[in-house]
């Protein structure tokens, strides 16, 4: 029986390890896939006429260069307003929060927040910010939205990491005379510093990646705005945004293509950023 039972477990381990490696592999190539396909239809596309320029009817040129400010002054805008407050409310809630019942009840609020559908923030912000706040279409206006999306994932990551920290680490510092807050600023976030990162690579590949709320809030002008100040009040359309309006609008699935590939290098780039400022912040 234990020879029969030892076999039954040793396949039944095969099989596991086999599916398990067979998932990795999928999951790799369809990825690597994706990745190259969008390089090889969008990388020819690309010119530097095309990163530098704007569009215009009257020059028949087709340019992104406006598209680029916009997307990163949007990604600006919104980390900048959400990353404090949802570090600060996942402390918060982890750290100084008493009373149990209503930590649960905020966290069941982010949880479901992180699954209302973009469209449905993007008709919001179109009301509140756009409308009532009279921002109209303008990058603020969809920043803002934005900000409204992506702060439940950046509080649930912060929680998570600040929940992984042991116990053990506060009460040593507790019994050395630390402060709370100085705890929390030299010993909880530096060691919580991997979930936090991760949860504004998550945040940036969402910005990056939205595209319905932006239509509502943020419009899809194109004319180059170089002041930050001054394109806040713009209407700018995102990278993803005149993706969507060459593809479905104009039927120009190069310029498509060129602009996947583009973004597909932007989030590369931020995300190789924010690794990078990770171990820099953990020494």
């Amino acid at each position: 029986m234990d020879n029969g039972l030892s076999m039954k477990r040793k396949a039944y381990g095969i099989v596991l390890k086999t599916l398990l490696y067979t998932c990795a592999v999928i999951t790799v190539i369809l990825l690597v896939s994706l990745i190259g396909y969008i390089f090889y239809r969008g990388i020819g596309n690309v010119t530097w006429k095309f990163l530098t320029t704007e569009r215009s009817a009257l020059k028949k040129t087709i340019g992104i260069f406006p598209n680029i400010l916009f997307t990163l002054y949007t990604i600006f805008t919104s980390l900048i307003i959400a990353l404090p407050v949802g570090i600060g409310a996942a402390v918060y809630l982890n750290e100084y929060a008493t009373n149990r019942k209503l930590v649960k009840v905020l966290e069941f609020a982010t949880e479901t927040l992180t699954g209302i559908p973009s469209i449905i923030f993007g008709l919001v912000g179109y009301l509140i910010f756009a409308q009532k706040l009279h921002m109209g279409s303008s990058i603020l206006a969809g920043s803002l939205t934005l900000v409204v999306m992506i702060l439940p994932t950046i509080v649930r990551t912060t929680q998570e990491a600040l929940k992984t920290v042991p116990y053990s680490y506060r009460e040593g510092a507790v019994g050395l005379g630390a402060t709370k807050w100085y705890m929390i600023r030299t010993i909880i976030l530096p060691c919580s510093i991997d979930g936090i990162v991760g949860g504004a690579i998550l945040a940036v590949g969402r910005i990056v990646g939205e595209s319905a709320a932006l239509l509502f809030t943020a419009g899809m002008g194109y004319k180059l705005v170089t002041g930050y100040l001054d394109a806040l009040h713009t209407s700018g359309g995102t990278l993803s945004v005149m993706l969507y309006f060459y593809v479905s609008e104009c039927g120009e699935y190069d310029v498509g293509f060129a602009i996947a590939a583009i973004l597909m290098i932007l989030v590369l780039i931020i995300n190789f950023s924010a690794k990078f400022a990770k171990r820099k912040l953990r020494k």
